[in-house]
């Protein structure tokens, strides 16, 4: 089985990449110093795949600790890198630590990828990239704006450190462009965890639907939108996850036509906030508590995406709906509510 390691393994998008990627028939090591996540989460990975993963505790900022990791794998054979701080509003208050642990991380492995002569790599960047993109759907072609946060600004230069790095090295690279991931595993075992008050959607909404919030906001209700609030392109997590398996599936057979690809990863429909607060409704009977504020800095106004390219070179499509998303996200809300002390063991334990 191929070695690959995950960076983050232990977050949301880490963590149900690591089950697509077992389930086809990997093997999987993690690195996560679990600043931004639980280590439970890995455990509930190892429990829908019936595999232990080993999970480095490492801060990828420290070059001798994740030059280490390498020196002890001395076969691994792909790298998907999500390791980053992520949260735009954050990005907007703190943008050096942004720029210092996103850009020094990547640089780092990057480095040891030289070294070790890695042969595949596959970077997690954002649809953020593309800033306030003049024409909608975006394309891979889209000429990029100026990033509307220091988060957006660190995932355009990551897209040139890699594509620099695979240019001159010749060790192939996907830059995989999300939209906007959402849900939950199938079984509720794992699912979308924020540490402190969600930034994202989908978590705010259940949040509150559950009651761990007392109202949540839409930042803005006079965007030029069909409805005023800005617009997304929701993609489950699983649909997500499956693209990065795809794509280490595409490196492998040597199909790239040259040394760094770029893929949107979206559903192609766009979405406004105000219409994913009623398909939750919908789909869950619930009627959220939220209330119109004022525009959040960072937010761009609309983006969804064309993912022609993904399907035609990965054979990559979406399978869930809006409404699966939403459903999927409230089982997973459910479970933890109904029982507390999941999530507060210690690493290690699963209750």
């Amino acid at each position: 089985m191929a070695k690959i390691l995950v960076t983050g393994g232990c977050g949301y998008i880490g963590s149900h990449t690591i089950v697509d990627l077992v389930e086809n028939g990997y093997d999987v090591i993690s690195v996560d110093n679990n600043s931004r996540s639980n280590p439970v989460i890995l455990l509930g990975a190892e429990a829908i795949t019936g595999k232990k993963i080993k999970n480095y505790k490492v801060d990828l900022c420290n070059f001798d600790d994740t030059h280490a990791i390498f020196e002890e794998n001395d076969d691994i054979s792909g790298i998907i890198h999500f390791a980053a701080y992520k949260t735009v509003e954050e990005s907007v208050r703190e943008p050096l630590m942004y720029f210092e642990n996103n850009l020094f991380s990547l640089i780092n492995l990057l480095k040891c990828v030289q070294e070790f002569q890695t042969p595949h790599f596959v970077f997690s960047s954002s649809c953020s990239v593309y800033g306030n993109a003049d024409k909608i759907p975006v394309t891979e072609e889209t000429p990029l704006k100026p990033a509307e946060s220091p988060y957006g600004a660190t995932k355009q230069m990551g897209e040139q450190i890699v594509n620099e790095f695979a240019n001159s090295t010749g060790i192939d690279c996907v830059l995989l462009r999300y939209f906007n991931p959402a849900g939950a595993h199938p079984s509720s075992i794992i699912g979308e965890m924020p540490i402190g008050n969600p930034s994202n959607l989908v978590p705010a909404i259940t949040q509150t639907a559950i009651g761990r919030i007392p109202k949540m906001f839409v930042y803005g209700n006079d965007y030029d939108t069909r409805d005023g609030s800005c617009i997304r392109d929701f993609i489950h997590i699983c649909d997500l996850a499956a693209a990065h398996t795809l794509s280490l599936r595409y490196l492998e057979s040597e199909r790239s036509e040259k040394p760094c690809e770029i893929f949107n990863l979206g559903t192609g429909t766009g979405v406004t906030v105000l219409e994913a607060i009623g398909a939750f409704e919908k789909v869950s009977g619930v009627k959220l508590n939220y209330e119109i504020g004022p525009r959040r800095p960072g937010d761009v106004v609309a983006v969804y995406a064309n993912n022609d390219l993904a399907n035609k070179m990965l054979g990559w499509k979406p399978r869930f709906s809006l409404e699966d998303i939403m459903l999927s996200a409230w089982k997973w809300e459910q479970r933890l509510k109904a029982d507390e002390t999941v999530f507060s063991s210690q690493p290690g334990e699963l209750n």
